[in-house]
């Protein structure tokens, strides 16, 4: 990945949901949704439990009870609710953009006739696999270990693929001003390497139904059945070697660990059946001395395989990154196969429309054109104002916490204070738009649309080495999300999250506060997070801590991991709480961030009651209510595994059960469920 990006949520595990709609007055005549009768309203609680008991189901349990998941949905919540609400307005967008007769190269032609050529199944049915008939039989002519590789190389530059290992140009963590050509872990399909390592039921029902999707995806190409299930198993063997060779995604948590520099000509001697000097000029980046790689280990074990592996065996894993890579956007047989086998892993019921899947393609490929035309229509200035007044009481009163902290020295304090008061902060939407030069969309060519959106897109990354670093806004402005990256030190609040519930400008500050503020401190507290904190200003990865206050953090950060890694899914899988550490933090001290900004408004300080609620007792069930959610058994089994984002119950409970002002808003006494002893309770930023 070009820069690390710590995110709100994640890729459908974070969940913030909300009206898709930014609030206020909008754009072209578009009507602004009419806003809730009640922010907080009382008839989506359960009475019936206890708030000290499970503060969860208290805020939520009658919304959970009666709120089941879509049959195209794997989860559903305040997330899901609001992005697709939001895919319902890139969908207005899309209609109007698709109109035959749009000025050639301009946004709207090239968004609307994306959209038409993915929405053209007459034309996608047609030609069934041609679109990648001539790249297997390229492959086809492969006949030893250098063409082997060439193909390695030539699928990246090509955007058909990315076989064996990662690559990619990136901001250099210890070199910030300068970008880097860095090599990682890669060549498995599964979504997490425990897939193929472990022999419990779900990992072998899920191994089996990927052997099945490698099979048939091959049969549809006309390879007998016999040869496609040998197939199956040369593919799921030769990635279970890989797999094994791969670190986990908690060894990864490590910056330091994954970052080791090299001589192109010194990495080269570690991998003998890999000169990188010439691969990387075949990947358009040659001329490099220094290369960093993420995990060197890794890539012995890669080297000795190549050697180690028949050729034949090679060319059935090329196939199959052409295979995997291609499927969705070829004939429906091939769309039905990939979905039969996702459906394994999330416990998705029915795939999602063919337009909306078309929405979140556009969106993720040229969002920055499909961005311009959704910020002019749904996004107002008068929202980006009030996150800039709301970012900037959010930031002094971190500032105000770190310089009240008991267990860090002035010293370390002092730094914390100049990172902090270096944080970039983006809103809505990039101040310089990404126009994807030279990108040719053609109405009636899908397949062609999405090989050139990837080649684009690699040029344009290889076209970054040996030039200044750009900052880029790293998310499109639909997302209903935000982030922090450590190595630009900046914080990301695309226009698509600055809506009901995290923020409307009818709710109440406590409403507010308790939604969109404590995003915002959930991003701050990104940068001193476990994985934060060891960047220092300008993003540079360097140790910036007095030791002492180095391990006093860490006792403080063990204790969240112990208390995470007491919580299950499904009754028996146990949360990570080192896997999901950062993101704990981050909930932890965003939400005392907010807190404290909300008592510095007038409701805050001495609000009324407001439908049976006070403000404390607002604030915090706004927290709540941003985390309601319901969860196929597969989606949370496979969560455990891949998201670095905690179950959302325990994204809402854990936080609060550490807040003294919790107990006293709800008088949540000894002898509750979730009650914790003053002296117990984690207390960080």
């Amino acid at each position: 990945m070009n820069s690390k990006l710590t995110h709100l949520m994640l890729a459908g595990a974070l969940c913030f949901t909300a009206n898709a709609y930014a609030s206020g007055p909008t754009g072209d005549g578009a009507k602004a949704p009419t806003p809730p009768k009640k922010y907080i309203d009382p008839a989506n609680m359960d009475p019936s439990v206890k708030p000290g008991d499970n503060f969860y189901e208290y805020a939520n349990g009658t919304w959970v009870k009666k709120n089941e998941i879509p049959l195209k949905e794997t989860r559903w919540g305040s997330f899901n609710i609001l992005r697709n609400e939001n895919t319902q307005k890139v969908l207005t967008i899309l209609n109007d953009a698709n109109k035959a007769g749009q000025p050639k190269g301009s946004v709207k032609q090239r968004v609307g006739d994306l959209y038409a050529s993915g929405m053209d199944s007459v034309t996608i049915e047609k030609r069934g696999f041609d679109p990648i008939k001539a790249d297997l039989q390229r492959i086809a002519k492969i006949s030893d270990l250098a063409g082997v590789i060439n193909e390695m190389a030539y699928q990246r530059t090509a955007g058909e693929g990315s076989p064996l290992f990662g690559f990619g140009v990136s901001q250099d963590p210890k070199h910030v001003k300068q970008y880097v050509i860095s090599l990682s872990q890669g060549g498995t399909s599964l979504p997490d390497r425990d897939y193929y390592l472990k022999s419990d039921a779900r990992s072998v029902k899920v191994q089996n139904a990927f052997k099945q999707y490698i099979a048939t995806l091959f049969t549809l190409t006309g390879t007998s059945q016999d040869a496609a299930t040998k197939n199956a198993t040369t593919i799921f063997d030769l990635e279970s070697k890989l797999a094994k060779a791969q670190l986990s995604r908690t060894a990864m948590r490590d910056p330091n660990k994954t970052y080791n520099k090299f001589l192109v000509a010194d990495f080269s001697k570690t991998t003998p059946h890999l000169n990188w000097s010439d691969i990387l000029t075949k990947l358009k980046a040659g001329g490099q001395d220094t290369i960093l790689v993420r995990q060197p280990d890794f890539f012995k074990t890669a080297d000795e395989l190549l050697a180690a592996t028949p050729v034949e065996d090679w060319k059935v894993y090329l196939s199959w990154e052409i295979l995997r890579g291609s499927a969705n956007s070829l004939s429906s047989p091939f769309v039905k196969a990939s979905f039969a086998y996702s459906s394994v892993l999330s416990g998705q019921q029915v795939q999602t429309p063919r337009n909306e899947r078309m929405s979140a393609l556009i969106d993720g490929s040229i969002g920055e054109l499909l961005g311009q035309l959704y910020v002019e229509k749904y996004f107002t200035p008068a929202a980006k104002a009030y996150m800039v007044g709301l970012v900037n009481n959010l930031k002094v009163t971190l500032g105000d916490r770190i310089k009240r902290l008991d267990w860090m020295t002035a010293e370390t304090k002092a730094r914390a204070l100049k990172k902090l008061d270096a944080f970039g902060v983006k809103i809505g939407y990039p101040d310089k738009w990404q126009t994807y030069p030279g990108l040719i969309i053609e109405r009636n060519d899908y397949a062609g649309n999405l090989r050139r959106i990837s080649t684009w897109r690699y040029n344009e990354m290889v076209g970054h080495i040996g030039k200044p670093v750009e900052k880029r806004f790293g998310m499109t402005p639909p997302t209903v999300n935000a982030s922090y990256s450590p190595t630009t030190n900046e914080i990301t609040f695309p226009a698509g999250i600055l809506q009901y519930p995290f923020f409307d400008f009818g709710a109440d500050d406590a409403v507010n506060y308790g939604g969109i503020g404590a995003v915002i401190g959930h991003e701050m507290t990104h940068g001193f997070d476990d994985q934060g904190r060891q960047y220092d200003a300008d993003g540079t990865l360097r140790d910036w801590w007095q030791k002492d206050d180095a391990d006093k953090f860490k006792l403080r950060a063990d204790m969240v991991v112990d208390q995470y890694n007491q919580f299950t899914v499904l009754d028996t899988i146990h949360v990570n709480g080192r896997l999901t550490l950062g993101e704990n933090l981050a909930d932890l001290g965003g939400l005392n961030v907010a807190y404290e900004a909300f008592k510095k408004t007038k409701q805050g300080q001495s609000g009324p009651k407001i439908d049976g609620f006070t403000p404390d007792q607002r604030f915090f069930l706004s927290w709540a209510q941003v985390w309601r959610s319901n969860q196929r058994p597969e989606s949370a089994s496979s969560r455990i595994l891949t998201d670095p984002h905690s179950p959302e119950q325990y994204r809402t409970n854990a936080p609060i059960s550490n807040i003294d002002a919790w107990y006293k808003a709800f008088n949540v006494q000894p002898g509750d469920k979730m009650y914790k002893k003053p002296e117990d309770r984690i207390k960080i930023w």
